[in-house]
């Protein structure tokens, strides 16, 4: 920290020095702290601190990708480890614990993951493509979590409000879930429901009427399949949040779903988020696969891609 504030304080000087100097004038006394380094070292400095800048910020939403091992026997080796997976290696210690940073960096993933799974969507977010939101009898978010078949269902009310609200029989139903990540959905749903649309558009698919579940699972599209009966329906939920991304988002589909389906009867594309499946490739193709199960009249394993 006190190599970087003395760089800053020797870029002001130098600016100051600059400046002065074009108007006529000398530095006033006490401001020659050091000499100003030259362009391209002044350069190579500043690249060198703004990553460490930004982390003490807490700016990056992707993990680090540097490792601190000195003198590693295999450099080579170690960044082929990197560029191969996303996961922390090579974070090294300090003493007998791990470093300040990467601690930081694990408590910071940590809590984006908790709140992933205790947030809500933004309401703002449904009203943009006019979802009205339907829930599920998961009660509360400690209830969901130890009741994973609550979540399955709709209550009352929500059965009532897609009876009253959607169409019956559509082609293609397209639901979205917050499921275990709200935040999936906040931060993908933006990419992925104009270009899953437009996709559908291309092969010329009709849509349903979209709508939100409120702390649903993924089975819970087998109830919604009963009761709407849809061609194909596909379900946008919020994966479980990890320590590399909170904003995880899958999207399962099935051909025509119904109450007793077992998960191989499901397609599923997963990690959807900026870092892993991008949202927008991931939305046109969802569309190209809903049209295959369309064509061959199956999903999950009996699907041929």
């Amino acid at each position: 920290m006190e190599q970087q504030l003395d760089f800053l304080v020797d870029k002001v000087v130098a600016e100051l020095q600059k400046k002065l100097g074009e108007m006529g004038q000398t530095a006033p006394a006490g401001t020659q702290k050091t000499e100003a380094p030259a362009a391209p070292q002044m350069e190579a400095e500043q690249k060198a601190a703004s990553p460490t800048v930004r982390e003490q910020l807490a700016l990056p939403v992707e993990p680090e990708r540097t490792a601190h091992v000195p003198n590693p026997k295999w450099q080579e080796g170690l960044n082929e480890l990197l560029d191969s997976t996303p996961a922390r290696i090579g974070v090294w210690r300090t003493g007998v614990r791990p470093l300040t940073k990467t601690m930081l960096q694990l408590r910071r993933d940590h809590a984006a993951a908790v709140d992933a799974v205790y947030g809500e969507v933004s309401q703002a977010l449904l009203d943009e493509f006019s979802m009205f939101t339907v829930e599920t009898q998961y009660d509360n978010t400690e209830n969901y979590l130890k009741r994973p078949d609550m979540g399955r269902i709709l209550n009352e009310e929500g059965v009532r409000l897609l009876q009253e609200r959607c169409q019956k029989k559509p082609q293609v139903q397209i639901v979205v879930s917050d499921g275990l990540s709200a935040s999936a959905v906040d931060a993908n749903l933006r990419d992925v429901l104009p270009s899953l649309t437009d996709s559908l558009k291309s092969y010329g698919l009709s849509c349903g009427t979209p709508f939100f579940v409120k702390g649903g699972r993924v089975a819970s599209m087998d109830h919604i399949g009963e009761l709407l009966q849809p061609e194909v329906l596909v379900l946008l939920i919020g994966e479980r949040p990890g320590l590399v991304t909170a904003h995880s988002m899958s999207a399962y589909m099935c051909y025509r779903p119904r109450k007793g389906m077992v998960e191989s009867e499901r397609t599923v594309i997963s990690n959807i988020h900026r870092q892993g499946t991008s949202p927008i490739e991931a939305g046109a193709h969802i569309g190209t696969i809903l049209s295959k199960m369309l064509e061959q009249k199956a999903s999950g394993v009996k699907l041929v891609l």
